[in-house]
């Protein structure tokens, strides 16, 4: 055993001499390794860290939360079907009537008024500005009981408020900013549409994938009572519920939940939910799912650099052994055998591509540092681990035909040879 360890130190030696010897060679060789290592470490960064954002902004709305819409999450590409288009809005008796079931905590409706108010968006205005960007949704006071949006300052419109639909409202991150940028809107007025409405609180701002921008930041958002929207826009009807299970009874409650409305809206036994039914483990699932082919295209992509590197690499190791047949000759001729012959050029063709290897490592940790400025990454620590066993591989792979064309070398012929 020692023995066997001492020649593999010997050749490995012997193969870092080699490859000195011929710099600008060995380089050339292992750039296709340098870049497929390099692109797995990328890829790998930007979607560990996209998921780990992403994870942590829909765990962020509740991970016992149910929401409930008129069409299915997720990503949708081309016209909706007829069916989907002809289906009925989810309604404010829809999430009174959930509130019933034992499994839920909580059901709470959420009407939409940021769309179009006929032909033209509410704007928004206070202290000379005026937007048409800000979210404006009418809920209940019982959201505050859920837990996902935290107070800052001041405080939750309260039932009463609610009941008597009185012109109160409460106002994000980014809404006190724009609108109040020098002093606190509390107890200040801000105009809606045509009418005045007072701030009683302002949400913490909340961490978000993006940073987000208009329409698509959650802190740029207004919450009225849920009247007082309605009134605001009579002919409103994008309607949609959040429910939240009692502690150990999410299943449950996403089946109860499902239950119930497929009775309320008439959905017959054989046909599937004609509304959308969306948990933070399944909206995580639906993502997952996404970014698991992107990653598999990546994957593909950079085992070409990885293909093309190993190519080079046995090309090289070819002509290597052309070049160095009288050594191989001689080594023989001295006692030298075909295992030793073997490993060296084994050993020659897998220190060539674990160095592109680590080359490859370093600027993929250095292009994660730059991406990091732009989107959120981290490199996984099975990536370098893969990249380096990928790169070695590779070595192995395509060496192995080089080293024993080699290893069979006759050493009287390989003496005489010129």
């Amino acid at each position: 055993m020692n023995l066997l360890r001492s020649d593999i130190y010997e050749n490995f030696w012997m193969a870092l001499a080699t490859l000195r010897a011929n710099k600008l060679r060995s380089i050339l060789t292992v750039v296709g390794v340098v870049i497929g290592v390099w692109t797995v470490m990328a890829i790998a960064s930007i979607i560990s860290g996209i998921d780990l954002a992403v994870t942590k902004e829909i765990e962020s709305f509740g991970t016992r939360s149910i929401i409930l819409t008129k069409y299915e999450t997720g990503i949708h590409v081309g016209r909706r079907s007829r069916e989907e288009r002809m289906r009925k809005d989810l309604t404010y008796d829809d999430a009174m009537a959930l509130r019933s079931l034992p499994s839920l905590e909580l059901s709470v409706p959420f009407l939409d008024i940021t769309n179009s108010f006929f032909g033209q968006k509410l704007l928004v205005s206070a202290n000379g500005k005026t937007s048409s960007a800000v979210n404006l949704n009418g809920t209940l006071p019982d959201y505050e009981r859920a837990g996902i949006e935290n107070i800052a300052e001041g405080r939750w419109f309260n039932q009463f408020e609610n009941d008597t639909n009185q012109q109160v409202c409460v106002v994000g991150a980014t809404v006190a900013d724009d609108f109040f940028p020098f002093s606190s809107p509390l107890d200040q007025t801000i105009k809606i549409g045509n009418q005045e409405f007072r701030v009683l609180g302002i949400f913490e701002k909340r961490e978000q994938f993006g940073g987000g921008s208009g329409n698509n930041d959650e802190n740029n958002v207004i919450y009225l009572p849920y009247e007082v929207a309605r009134k605001l826009k009579p002919n409103a009807e994008d309607v949609t519920i959040l429910a939240v299970a009692k502690p150990g009874h999410m299943e449950e409650a996403v089946d109860q939940v499902t239950d119930m409305m497929r009775v309320r809206r008439q959905v017959p036994f054989d046909q599937p939910n004609n509304f959308g039914v969306t948990t933070a483990e399944s909206a995580i699932a639906s993502f997952r799912s996404i970014t698991a082919g992107v990653a598999i295209a990546m994957v593909v992509i950079s085992s070409v650099g990885l293909m093309v590197g190993g190519i080079g690499v046995m090309n090289i190791m070819l002509v290597s052994v052309t070049e160095r047949t009288r050594e191989i000759g001689t080594r023989k001729a001295v006692g030298a055998r075909k295992r030793d012959i073997l490993w060296q050029f084994l050993i020659e063709a897998m220190t060539l591509t674990g160095f592109g290897g680590l080359v490859g490592l370093l600027v993929g940790w250095a292009t994660t540092l730059l991406i990091r400025l732009f989107v959120p990454s981290y490199v996984p620590i099975w990536a370098p681990i893969a990249g380096f066993v990928a790169s070695v591989g590779i070595g192995v792979i395509f060496g192995l035909w080089p080293a024993w064309k080699a290893a069979r070398l006759d050493p009287i012929e390989a003496l005489r040879y010129e």
